[in-house]
């Protein structure tokens, strides 16, 4: 029995000191990985509604909340200061209505070319509205992005296939004609002042984008690589015509994976379009920003495969030079409850949505990060897995209402102190954990420009925890500013002076960004 309470007392001092262990992490300036170039958020489907129909004063702060780089009277953010915001061109599915065959209405999208080949750019005003102000708030980049060609265009006249075939729906002898559709639209839209510095023509093209007509819930096209070939081809040649400077992005590729491995009609991307010797190589385009897009769905099961994926997706794309952006990603799956039957709380899921950024910047080497989407209806308190901004009674804009998430926050960490052009910084630890480790325990990312250190923290962990940070080349901080947030009321990128880099004291289950301005 003495043998056993002696053992138990061991065990239990063993615990704590595990527990209070300060862990030492070590970030040297001159350890550069990857350049960001932005960290936004998609603003599809229910940004019509609001924006043409909700009270100027809720809408107003929700662009406040998505946009704003401004800070309140108490050093709290106002909003999580996006630097990229995607607006989805639409392909027309909105003015068939029912005949659409896509039966959530609000999902419909209008388009600005009218079936007499005219264009009429009163459409998607709600859209506009956001984007509008995503402009007026200086947001860096903005990202136009199509799920299908205008149905005048397609070979059903749809939206979306009504069989299961992978083929594109694209017309054969529309490709000019799609082409000149983005064309014309990025071109007015330049003459209004809003410069979209890139276009996406495809979406998920490894999709089959099927449904029995009037069970569809979306736009949608499968695309093979031939004709993302085709088309981004197309369009760079009318881009070069209009003299525009916005940029081509491909693929948007629906897994991570295909984007260097599979054998579909759409797998193998990176090397299809990025190898020299490939007969789609697309690296010559004047107007490809040279990147490779793809969305983190369904690549969330398990921190071994989180890690993993990534793992060769860096590999494959350093092999050809080329860039990763991660476009969309919120959590479809069901990788979030991490094997939980339980019901996930609000704190849950933005931990979770911290860990996915985290390990595409610091595995996969991103140099940019997208939310899907920055609205859908649903709740804030609990399983907020699809959204920012939570959205109720949306079928009237009299009494329609929102409600703002932990995720928002969660994004909010890297999108408001992480700015385009700073570098991320290899960050080293002193306590030996693998990165499997790390995703249950403290996840650290860093990032630099010449003016400031920007550390994000993830503290997946049940206790509180206390880290040091050793900063090579600086001798002392001018100012150490930061911001938690955690599953408390009110503490949501909440702010406080921070006097060192050293004893720092994180919450548990918490995100804490620092800002050290050097």
């Amino acid at each position: 029995m003495k043998n056993l309470l002696l053992a138990a007392c061991c065990f239990l001092l063993c615990s704590f000191f595990a527990d209070a262990q300060t862990i030492s992490f070590t970030i040297d300036l001159k350890h550069t990985a990857q350049t960001i170039e932005n960290i936004g958020a998609s603003g599809a489907w229910y940004s019509e509604g609001i924006g043409k129909y909700w009270p100027a004063e809720k809408k107003e702060r929700m662009a406040e909340l998505l946009f704003s780089k401004g800070f309140d009277a108490a050093g709290n953010p106002l909003g999580i200061g996006l630097s990229a915001w995607r607006f989805n061109i639409g392909g027309g599915t909105f003015e068939q209505g029912d005949s659409s065959g896509i039966r959530n209405t609000f999902r419909r999208v209008e388009s600005f070319l009218s079936p007499d080949g005219t264009y009429d750019f009163t459409k998607q005003q709600g859209y506009i509205w956001f984007t509008k102000k995503a402009v007026a708030y200086g947001v860096q980049d903005l990202i136009a992005f199509s799920n299908t060609p205008p149905v005048q265009f397609t070979k059903n006249g749809l939206g979306f296939r009504t069989q299961k075939d992978f083929v594109t729906n694209l017309r054969e002898d529309k490709y000019n004609a799609y082409a000149g559709f983005l064309t014309t639209v990025l071109k007015h839209f330049d003459a209004e002042g809003i410069h979209f510095n890139y276009i996406s023509p495809v979406n998920e093209p490894q999709w089959d984008w099927s449904a029995k007509f009037g069970q569809m819930n979306q736009e949608g096209s499968p695309w093979h690589n031939k004709d993302i070939y085709n088309i981004a081809v197309k369009l760079d040649s009318a881009l070069t015509a209009q003299q525009l400077s916005t940029k081509i992005l491909v693929t948007e590729a629906a897994d991570l994976s295909f984007l260097y491995s599979g054998t579909n009609h759409a797998s193998k991307q990176l090397q299809q379009f990025y190898a020299k010797e490939s007969k789609l190589y697309l690296g010559n385009l004047q107007h490809l920003h040279k990147v490779i897009e793809g969305h983190s769905y369904f690549t969330d099961h398990g921190d071994e495969n989180i890690i993993n994926i990534r793992r060769k997706l860096n590999d494959t794309a350093t092999k050809y030079n080329v860039p990763f952006w991660q476009s969309e990603y919120s959590m479809l799956g069901d990788g979030y409850k991490e094997g939980s039957k339980e019901r996930r709380s609000a704190m849950d899921c933005a931990l979770f949505l911290a860990k996915m950024i985290h390990h595409d910047f610091t595995v996969a080497n991103a140099t940019a990060w997208h939310f899907w989407n920055a609205w859908e209806p649903g709740r804030s308190d609990a399983e907020s897995r699809y959204n920012l901004i939570a959205l109720k009674n949306i079928a009237d804009p009299a009494i329609a209402d929102y409600t703002v998430t932990k995720n928002l926050w969660a994004l909010g960490h890297y999108s408001r102190f992480v700015r385009p052009g700073m570098q991320r910084i290899v960050a080293e630890r002193n306590d030996g954990l693998s990165l499997v480790q790390q995703a249950q325990d403290m996840m650290l990312s860093a990032f630099a420009n010449k003016n400031t250190v920007t550390v994000v923290v993830i503290n997946y962990k049940t206790s509180a925890a206390k880290i040091d940070l050793l900063i090579p080349a600086v001798k002392e901080a001018k100012q150490i500013k930061r911001y938690t947030t955690s599953a408390e009321k009110g503490e949501e990128m909440k702010y406080a002076s921070q006097q060192s880099l050293s004893g720092i004291e994180l919450s548990p289950r918490s995100i804490t960004t620092l800002v050290i301005d050097l």
